[in-house]
């Protein structure tokens, strides 16, 4: 049963990144990527590394998208063409 969760958690990392790559709106696009970083710690937490997994969720489905997100927020999205 363990490497059916594992192989879901891959499969759900890799449509994230997919996902992540092929959006055209900055902020969907922080969100799959918080989600790929969640994903990706779940699945060090169900491979026994608890604190990588546990260091993942916080500085990279947190932190990280807490930034990007203000980031976007604090740029302009108009262009200079």
């Amino acid at each position: 049963m363990q490497w059916q969760i594992e192989f879901l958690l891959f499969i759900i990392l890799i449509v994230a990144a997919l996902v992540a790559l092929g959006i055209r709106n900055l902020l969907a696009a922080v969100v799959t990527l918080t989600i790929f970083s969640f994903m990706a710690a779940l699945i060090m937490i169900s491979m026994g590394a608890l604190d990588v997994g546990f260091t993942e969720a916080v500085v990279g489905a947190g932190v990280v998208g807490i930034f990007n997100v203000v980031a976007i927020f604090k740029t302009s999205r108009k262009s200079c063409d």
